[in-house]
């Protein structure tokens, strides 16, 4: 996820090593996908609601494909590494174990979390992004309320799927994306707070995912 500002200044060009990096995000995510697909299907019969999860890739997957080139993107490694760390984890995610709650109680949350992430995502358009880019400032939808709606969405989707896929790997997947997503935050904060626009939009909404917390 990014954010960028709305000046008129055209985009610059992308260089080379920026477009191979932007190109080879997208191929390992489809990649990875389409694994999760393939892994999930065979439970859709007894577990239909794991269908979710695969609903919640798609969208991250159909945004990440069709966004905007960046002019600007991180090309640190270590960046890089918390990105995916933060993003590939779910996609490693194993349907069975036990049930945590009833099914349709987590059928919910994950409805809600997928709610919450698509609602930032079409906020964001085409400026959706893995690694921490100035693909441009948007502060509209739910990022009114905090800075990383996206975030919080993705962890109520996790916890749905981990409530009715009780294996300690799932669990110990979702711990260490959510690790991730912290520093994540603070990495992409650290690029897009060199743009006086995020400058400003930070100094009016004060939470980066939960109100009065974080």
């Amino acid at each position: 996820m990014t954010v960028a500002s709305r000046g008129p200044a055209a985009p610059l060009r992308p260089d080379r090593f920026a477009v191979v990096l932007d190109l080879g995000e997208r191929g390992l995510l489809v990649g990875l996908y389409i694994l999760l697909v393939v892994r999930l299907q065979p439970s859709l019969a007894s577990a239909p609601f794991n269908g979710l999860l695969i609903l919640a890739e798609t969208v991250v997957v159909g945004f990440v494909v069709f966004r905007r080139q960046t002019s600007t993107i991180t090309k640190d490694p270590t960046d890089w590494l918390l990105a995916l760390s933060g993003t590939l984890p779910p996609l490693f995610f194993h349907a069975g174990g036990g049930h945590l709650i009833a099914s349709g109680l987590a059928g919910g949350l994950m409805v809600t979390g997928i709610l919450i992430q698509v609602s930032a995502k079409f906020s964001l358009r085409r400026s959706f992004g893995i690694a921490a880019a100035n693909r441009g400032v948007k502060m509209g939808g739910p990022y009114v309320m905090v800075r990383h709606p996206m975030y919080l969405g993705y962890a109520i989707t996790w916890l749905g799927f981990l409530s009715i896929n009780a294996l300690w790997v799932n669990l110990a997947l979702a711990l260490f994306a959510a690790a991730m997503q912290v520093a994540r935050i603070l990495v992409e904060e650290r690029l897009l707070s060199a743009d006086p626009a995020y400058r400003g939009y930070m100094a009016r909404v004060r939470h980066r995912i939960i109100p009065g917390f974080f």
